[in-house]
């Protein structure tokens, strides 16, 4: 039976970057990932420290090109409430940032990554399903579809949210659902976006307009109560493209939508323990919420980062039995401070109570007209304790 150090079960980017990550690091990896399904013409905005991660791994000089700088974020109060937040915009050259990330075409993203897989020595890539798998006192075992077995030091579960390795090591989650739905497509639009993405707020929730690198095409992430996206999805595309003019108060003049439309129900799931024994979970398998924040993937890159910190060191031959338990103690602060404040984002949109319309527009005000405390959040948006470090060292 073939022995690896570490196990990595799942092929998406969170995946696929963990093998990168621990193979580039000198240890012996298998990936087991079947060939992805599909074509997903979402985006993904990756903050800075998910893009120097990446450039550290030598990936990102390729997708570079495919990628759109973000380098001025606004928020507008797209409501009719009586309570309305002032127009705020983040500029990344304030806190001596190019850009404070870059948004890419998960397609283009996962074509680069399995490149870098392919030609990756220290990764043999099981392409089939794990059938079984177990967690056992001094490894952990997988078996395939094929009824091939291996054993590895640390398993790390990458497999979404219905994670085979987070219910093999007895993790629980918790689970909560919205009357919300987004809907996901991307756009031409007459006038240039300059590098500038802007999100509004509505009574329905955000309404995220993300560049791409044609300086006349966006990404949209448009966040509305699920009767209504549903209605929204069924319009032709000139109907579409109109109500996308509309909510954008035709900043980007004459809009065109492209097909396909995608709508995607809003939920979240948040993993009891994020480690547990010879088992680690990063991705969706450990936290999966809405598309808000441009917080998913760069929350999975940091699960990652982490855990190679953790390992930094260790021969594959001493990781500790417990090396799971000390991963979860390490990320439960990251994880859920940062699905809290997803969450708390999005109710406050849906809500009409009064205190809680003044208390958002009192935190815009403030942001917009108090530069420290704008760069301060921008930090901290961008990389969580980097604006508490900035504070000491300014």
């Amino acid at each position: 039976m073939s022995e690896y150090e570490i196990a990595v079960i799942g092929g998406g980017p969170a995946g696929m970057i963990t093998a990168l990550a621990s193979a580039r690091a000198g240890r012996q990896v298998a990936l087991v990932a079947p060939e992805p399904g599909g074509h997903d013409h979402r985006t993904t905005a990756l903050m800075d420290h998910s893009i120097a991660f990446l450039n550290r791994l030598g990936l990102w000089q390729a997708i570079r090109p495919h990628a759109a700088p973000l380098r001025t974020m606004r928020i507008i109060d797209g409501t009719d409430r009586l309570i309305r937040a002032p127009t705020v915009s983040f500029r990344a050259a304030e806190i001596e940032l190019d850009a404070f990330g870059y948004n890419i075409p998960n397609a283009l993203l996962v074509e680069h990554l399995a490149a870098a897989i392919t030609s990756e020595p220290n990764i043999t890539h099981f392409a089939e399903p794990a059938k079984a798998v177990e967690t056992g006192r001094n490894a952990f075992d997988v078996t395939l579809s094929s009824g091939e077995r291996f054993t590895a030091a640390l398993a790390v579960g990458a497999d979404g949210r219905r994670s085979m390795v987070r219910e093999s090591a007895g993790i629980s989650v918790r689970s909560w659902t919205y009357k919300q739905a987004a809907l996901v497509l991307n756009f031409q639009h007459a006038l240039p976006h300059d590098d500038i993405s802007t999100e509004f707020h509505t009574h329905g929730g955000p309404f995220t307009q993300v560049p791409l690198p044609d300086p006349n095409r966006s990404s949209l992430v448009w966040v509305q109560g699920a009767g209504e996206a549903e209605a929204m999805a069924k319009l032709d595309a000139p109907a579409l493209a109109r109500a996308v003019e509309a909510r954008m108060q035709s900043l980007l003049g004459a809009v065109t939508v492209e097909e396909p439309v995608q709508r995607w129900p809003l939920s979240s799931q948040v993993a009891n323990q994020f480690g547990r024994g010879r088992v680690v979970l990063v991705g969706e398998a450990a936290h999966a919420f809405p598309p808000i924040g441009a917080q998913g993937l760069n929350l999975s890159l940091r699960d990652i980062m982490r855990l190679a910190r953790l390992l930094d060191g260790i021969d594959g031959s001493k990781i500790s039995g417990r090396t799971g338990d000390r991963y979860d103690f390490l990320r439960k602060s990251d994880v859920w401070s940062r699905t809290a404040s997803v969450d708390l984002l999005n109710r406050s949109l849906l809500a009409d109570f009064i205190p809680a319309q003044i208390a958002r527009a009192a935190g815009l005000h403030m942001l917009a007209s108090l530069p420290p405390l704008r760069q301060f959040a921008m930090r901290e948006g961008v990389q969580p304790l980097r604006g508490l470090k900035a504070l000491f060292t300014d």
